[in-house]
């Protein structure tokens, strides 16, 4: 028992060891060429503008509440969740450049270099949320809720980013063809408005915002407008009783499923 301890112990370390290398290495393209986050925040900023001052006036929020408090954590969640185009598109980058197989080649754990792509991008994802939080701020949204319950709800949106990474990095070990970005990029707009993001489920047709609401994104977006203290928009249902269960549930099964198998595509990269 002692020797498999010792050698358990040793594997973690290392596999900790040679992710954080992935780590900086892939943190140092970013401060290369930093236009990928800038461009992704100022996207963000738009969306937000449009629907916050051209569309709000028009939307009615049900339960009562202005339209800005209900859309910015709606905004916030949008973003994580655009984390799996742009992964994939790295992860295929380094494929097809044969860097992945050069790590390949290496005596490193099989998590280790996906598992540092997912860490670097964590740490970007954290950036982007700070700045559009901070421009939330300047344009009048205001947090209602508890610094404690502010900090939830940051580390719900970063839980949901992280299922998004290790999604897209399957997506990008496993799907190389030609194409396959563009593909990924019309499932996730639909996903993205099919949801309680920008209007509450409520307002839909029925079979519409079923769909919105078993939505995980709107799990996530609606626990961070409780814990934020803003208009959730839904006054019944699984959502206006357990949204942060739900939260926190959703992105687990993701991970659960795509973990292991980006490993697993990953020593099989041919």
């Amino acid at each position: 028992m002692t020797a498999l301890s010792s050698t358990l112990r040793q594997t973690v370390t290392q596999t900790v060891t040679q992710t954080w290398v992935i780590t900086l290495r892939d943190l140092k393209h970013w401060q290369r060429e930093p236009w990928g986050p800038v461009f992704g925040i100022l996207f963000s900023i738009m969306m937000l503008l449009i629907f916050g001052y051209l569309f709000g006036g028009a939307i009615e929020m049900p339960g009562g509440g202005t339209y800005l408090p209900y859309l910015l954590p709606g905004v916030l969640a949008l973003t994580m969740m655009f984390g799996i185009d742009g992964t994939m598109a790295v992860v295929t980058e380094d494929t097809k450049r044969g860097v992945t197989n050069r790590f390949r080649s290496l005596p490193m754990s099989s998590l280790a270099v996906p598992l540092g792509r997912a860490v670097a991008d964590l740490g970007n994802s954290a950036v982007q949320l700070a700045v559009l939080m901070l421009g939330g701020l300047l344009i009048g949204w205001r947090i209602q809720g508890s610094f404690l319950e502010a900090a939830a709800a940051v580390g719900l949106l970063l839980w949901l980013r992280l299922a998004m990474l290790w999604l897209g990095i399957y997506l990008g070990l496993a799907l190389r063809m030609e194409g396959a970005l563009m593909i990924v990029q019309v499932l996730v707009w639909p996903l993205g408005f099919c949801s309680s993001l920008f209007v509450s489920p409520e307002t839909m047709p029925g079979w519409l915002g079923f769909l919105a609401a078993w939505n995980p994104v709107s799990a996530t977006a609606t626990a961070c407008r409780d814990l934020f203290g803003n208009p959730t928009g839904i006054t019944s249902g699984m959502l206006a009783d357990h949204a942060t269960l739900l939260a926190l549930a959703w992105p687990a099964v993701l991970l659960a499923i795509f973990v292991p198998l980006s490993t697993r595509a990953f020593r099989r990269l041919g």
